[in-house]
């Protein structure tokens, strides 16, 4: 018990003593010991190192997880050493309501079916969102927390023991130079002051010697950032690969998914108005520069030989028929390519039909007296 209330008023004593020198420090009352500049250097550079750290998996969290509620509760499971619960993502609930949506609004019917296709898709893009989350949590979040947590805290703890080093040597350093002083001004008592001088230098040799020391141990952690750079930089190549492979599969799946529900619009409108089932582009030779949609459908190639019906057609000797024409709302300008073909101008209404051995992406679009082949990717078919 004596020996630990001696200790305890030793250490009283060295944390008032560097309380003192700091807050001279602050006041301009007391020299400090300062560093070299490329220790400073190596300190803004890990300061700086940490800083970007957070914010950098702040924000991934954010990207992987944008649901506040959903990151707090995941955090409390991780300081519990427990199992974070697995979640179902966007696309999986969304593929669910869909499903049960065709289930009862009739699993046979078009609209059904349609959902029923689309709720397939959901599903694989809530998949291969899942697998992108666990890779990059795994690549790229866990390396930077553990660098946080783990690295960074000992980094900290070294550099807090060398400030109390730099005070200790500080205090030492002030104590010789009053004990110097002390001495000139009564050399008569010259035993003792030179007595108090020789403690304090040995005093200072110590401080000088831990202060160093430590020095010498944080200077090694703080260059030790830039192997944590390059780790951090294979991991942002790994999330990097991994955030390809998720969107490679997303472009994959939802191309698929047009390529079915093109194939399946022939059935919805039979034998008539059958689109194209190619990925949607601009073609730019037939844009306007008014146009402002950011895509628009491909024009439809028509490659290969005229069907023989067609060959011989003339658009103004040809009637519509008496049922079967529909409105269509154009969506893009469309230039005409010859005369065959009927120009067109965004958000006009005209009259459309198709006729037999016609090529199945091309309609007859009539609008007053002008009659011409129209393009069917470029209409909205109204009702």
């Amino acid at each position: 018990m004596d020996f630990n209330m001696k200790k305890l008023a030793s250490d009283a004593g060295i944390f008032f003593t560097r309380a003192v020198q700091f807050t001279e420090e602050k006041f301009g009352q007391a020299e400090k010991t300062e560093l070299d500049a490329n220790f400073e250097n190596l300190l803004a550079r890990a300061d700086s190192t940490k800083n970007w750290t957070e914010k950098i998996l702040r924000q991934t969290e954010v990207l992987l997880q944008p649901n506040p509620s959903a990151r707090v509760e995941e955090f409390l499971y991780e300081k519990l050493d427990r199992k974070v619960p697995s979640r179902v993502t966007n696309g999986e609930l969304l593929a669910q309501y869909m499903a049960e949506a065709a289930s009862e609004l009739g699993p046979t019917t078009p609209y059904g079916k349609t959902l029923i296709k689309v709720s397939e898709a959901e599903k694989r893009l809530g998949a291969a969102e899942r697998d992108f989350i666990h890779a990059a949590s795994i690549n790229f979040l866990t390396p930077l927390r553990n660098f946080l947590e783990g690295d960074w805290k000992t980094i900290s703890k070294e550099r807090r023991l060398l400030q109390n080093r730099r005070l200790d040597l500080d205090v030492c350093k002030a104590r010789l130079k009053k004990a110097k002083a002390a001495e000139a001004k009564a050399a008569c008592e010259g035993d003792l002051w030179n007595d108090e001088v020789d403690k304090s230098e040995q005093e200072l040799r110590v401080a000088q010697t831990e202060f160093d020391r430590q020095a010498e141990v944080t200077r090694l952690l703080l260059e030790g950032i830039s192997s944590t750079h390059v780790n951090h930089l294979r991991c942002l190549q790994e999330f990097v690969e991994s955030q390809t492979t998720y969107y490679a599969q997303c472009y994959r799946h939802m191309l698929d998914l047009q390529k079915q529900l093109g194939s399946s619009q022939g059935a919805i409108f039979p034998g008539t108005f059958v689109g194209t089932t190619e990925p949607a582009s601009p073609p730019l030779s037939s844009t306007s520069p008014t146009t402002t949609a950011a895509t628009m459908p491909m024009e439809p190639s028509v490659a290969g030989p005229v069907p023989p019906g067609e060959a011989a057609l003339c658009l103004e000797e040809v009637a519509p028929p008496a049922s079967g024409t529909r409105k269509a709302r154009v969506l893009y300008d469309y230039e005409a390519a010859d005369s065959s073909e009927l120009a067109l101008l965004a958000d006009e209404l005209i009259t459309v039909y198709s006729l037999p051995g016609m090529d199945p992406d091309w309609l007859i679009g009539e609008r007053g007296n002008k009659k011409g082949k129209v393009p069917v990717t470029y209409l909205e078919l109204l009702s």
